[in-house]
């Protein structure tokens, strides 16, 4: 199965895998989940060809393992309908991974209209489908019981399948970003129509789910296929969720406010004792709403050399902060991201998504006026959820 993932200010890293190289300028990676799945359709597909075909046992591996190359090749024309159209409309694609249960296009932001997100979404499956096509003339040219003809139906098979289960409406597939797109033009409101195509999405979820145990009690599905299958019904299960959950921090990036966020900087000079300089920090009197002060080292002339890191400050031990020096747990600023104290709530999230860490300096023009802890920006987008140091 396939989603197709946008890197904005709504989704988190994804690892792309092992690099294949580029394909029509986009650059394609391997999960290494793949391996598991060529494995197991490797002999599968080699013991459904023993049934099928006369063939030496080595062969029927060799055409197992080539049906698998086939499957991640209708995988990746899948992913570039997306990618291509997506390019086409002026959004930057990063990569195309491959994974054991289909794969995903990721992009560096969201369509700019309901359109192009429609248009983007559906071009994968019409890929899929016109390959499912072709399959099917192919496999009814061929003579019949052949090699060729088997692998022709079997990828005729598995591409008809994809475009029509990735054109079910609920996110994360296909379908549930046409119907994203409808709702978001409708209301004009894409967090509405993201959440609202999530929880379809579960419902597709719990949906696949229910069937392929009626399947198998019928005796319709293998004991393979149900643990498949499940497994698929409970990807798509997370995928939505993910997507109501993206949806409702997107419904909060208006309230992120930098100059309210921004906690003010305590410094120490350099050299000063951890167990001191965390003592003054905690005297300090901090602004009233922000928090207690972010903890910074000041060279002799008094100006801002770094910044403490929290988590590595809270990792010495009590009894060993009198001996420490500050400089040894503190990140020189010239390390640290800087963000503009005006700049909007979705571009402070995609900075932060783009160039990962744990405080960030708050500028104006050149003066920093206070350090943004990503601890407090993810209170602030999901505040029931606890968060850690």
């Amino acid at each position: 199965m396939e989603d197709t993932a946008q890197r904005s200010g709504s989704r988190p890293d994804r690892r792309p895998g092992i690099s294949l190289g580029r394909v029509l300028g986009f650059p394609v990676y391997l999960n290494a989940s793949v391996l598991l799945l060529a494995i197991l359709v490797t002999v599968l597909y080699g013991q459904f060809v023993r049934t099928q075909l006369d063939v030496p046992p080595a062969a029927r591996y060799a055409v197992g393992f080539g049906f698998v190359v086939c499957l991640l090749g209708s995988v990746l024309l899948h992913e570039l309908g997306h990618a291509l159209t997506a390019r086409r409309y002026g959004m930057g694609v990063r990569g195309i991974t491959l994974e054991m249960l289909g794969g995903y296009t990721e992009m560096d932001r969201d369509a700019p209209t309901p359109k192009v997100d429609l248009l983007v979404a559906l071009a994968g499956p019409a890929v899929s489908l016109v390959l499912g096509l072709v399959a099917v003339v192919v496999t009814l040219l061929l003579p019949d019981r052949t090699l060729i003809n088997q692998l022709a139906f079997q990828l005729a098979v598995a591409n008809l399948l994809v475009a029509v289960f990735n054109s079910l409406p609920g996110l994360p597939l296909d379908g549930g970003r046409a119907l994203r797109a409808a709702i978001w033009a409708m209301t004009r409101d894409r967090h509405i129509g993201t959440e609202a195509a999530g929880w379809v999405g579960r419902a597709v979820a719990a949906g696949t789910a229910g069937l392929v145990v009626l399947l198998t009690v019928a005796d319709i599905l293998s004991p393979f296929g149900l643990v498949f299958m499940l497994l698929v019904a409970f990807t798509l299960w997370q995928g939505a969720g993910q997507s109501i959950r993206v949806a409702r921090i997107g419904r909060r990036f208006p309230l992120i406010d930098l100059a309210a966020l921004a906690r003010p900087i305590f410094t120490v000079p350099s050299g000063t004792p951890l167990a001191e300089a965390q003592r003054r920090g905690a005297d300090a009197v901090a602004a009233p709403g922000r928090g207690e002060p972010a903890l910074g080292v000041a060279d002799s002339a008094g100006r801002l050399v770094a910044l403490v890191d929290r988590a590595a400050a809270a990792a010495v031990p009590p009894a060993r902060r009198p001996w420490v020096a500050v400089d040894t747990v503190a990140r020189g600023v010239d390390g640290v991201r800087r963000i503009p104290l005006g700049l909007a709530g979705e571009h402070v999230v995609r900075t932060v998504q783009e160039h990962p860490g744990a405080q960030y300096l708050v500028t104006r023009d050149e003066d920093v006026v206070g350090v943004l802890h990503v601890a407090d920006l993810a209170q602030l987008l999901e505040p029931n959820r606890k968060m850690s140091l």
